[in-house]
Formats: structure tokens, sequence, C-alpha cells
């Protein structure tokens, strides 16, 4: 089959992705936007005892969501038919939605209908469902074991920042550096008590 064309400056990204798993024995297949939100499903596929690459599943990071149509018609029912799940932030939920209808998992979709399927919004980020689900303070204590802490306490003396909710706070933080939040997502997610895991990184394992 002819790869699906990507549009966006991510193109030769998405379709590196697609080339490197043709061919795949991949059972199932778990669509997200970046590489934080991979590294925090696997951390947690971890923690709930799962080998992932034992039971055939893949998680790609599509490099963004408008790559969403091209994966979805490689994968879905007009490609390779793998069982597949996904998890998207809020903002992006709308992207996700159009290329699930437009790939031919329904009409007119509701955040409901989109779970039934398999994927999963994020409100209103990765970071946001981690930070609430831990709670501040849990938070900062990660933020402290990478030695970050100081930074984090000057970021929040910056005039923009004054006097906005410290999970506010938090949740720019890890958006302020290159990298911080890839680093970040599996330590967060290891702090988890897994009893208040974040419905939506539940949600797409139980899927898969």
């Amino acid at each position: 089959m002819e790869l699906p064309q990507l549009e966006g400056t991510r193109t030769n990204a998405g379709l590196d992705r697609l080339r490197m798993i043709e061919g795949s024995s991949a059972r199932a297949v778990v669509l997200v936007e970046g590489i934080s939100d991979q590294r925090a499903l696997e951390a947690l596929a971890e923690r709930r005892g799962r080998a992932l690459d034992a039971e055939g599943v893949r998680i790609i990071p599509i490099g963004g969501s408008r790559s969403i149509g091209a994966f979805l018609e490689r994968f879905g029912p007009q490609g390779l038919e793998v069982r597949l799940a996904g998890l998207c932030d809020a903002a992006e939920e709308g992207d996700f939605r159009h290329g699930l209808e437009r790939s031919g998992f329904g009409s007119n979709l509701t955040r409901a209908d989109m779970e039934r399927l398999g994927f999963f919004v994020c409100v209103a980020d990765l970071e946001d469902e981690l930070i609430r689900a831990l709670g501040a303070a849990a938070v900062e204590e990660v933020i402290a074991g990478q030695g970050e802490l100081a930074s984090f306490r000057t970021f929040q003396k910056q005039p923009a920042w004054q006097g906005r909710a410290v999970e506010e706070q938090l949740r720019r933080f890890f958006g302020t550096h290159k990298g911080r939040k890839i680093r970040s997502a599996p330590l967060l997610v290891g702090a988890l008590d897994l009893s208040r895991v974040p419905r939506p990184l539940d949600g797409v394992l139980a899927r898969i």
C-alpha cells in the first residue's frame, strides 16, 4: 500500500515513523501527539505489570495532531486494521475527531464516541492531568529530584506568573525548557498512586 501523504511542517518525520513500522507485527497501535505522551503511557504500562513489546503493542508519537489522518488511514479499517487507541490534548480534540470521521470511524462523533473507539482526551493536556492527580506538593518533589526546584522558584517570581495558582505555574514550567516534558513525564507517572491514575491514560491502556 502506498504511504499516505502527511501535511504540515512535520511531513518527513511522520513518514519516517510510518516507514519504521512497515511490516510490523503489531497487533495494536496507540497514536499519541508527542514523545512525552509515549513515555508516560510506557511508564504506566510498566507499573501496571504489562510488557507492551511482548504483547505486540506499539505507542507511536505522530508528531502533532494534524498528522492523525495519515496514521488512521494506515492502521485503520482502510489499512492494516490493527486495534487502535489514541491520546490527545483538549486543544487538539477536533483534529483527532475529524481524522476519525474521515477515516470511517463514524460521523458527528462526541467525546464519548471517541472514547468508545479507544481515543481519549486529556483536559487540558498530559501535564495538567498528572499535576491534578499528584497534587502540587508531589509534583514539586519530582522537580526537586531532577535538581530543578531552584529554577522553578525563580520561575514563580517572574512578574507574569506571580500570584498564579501553583498548579498553573507547574504546568507552564514544564513547557519552558526543551526536553523537560519528555524527561518529566515518566517520573510523574512513577510518583502516581495507582488508584489515582488520570482516566485518559488508564482508558487508553485498557483499550489495548
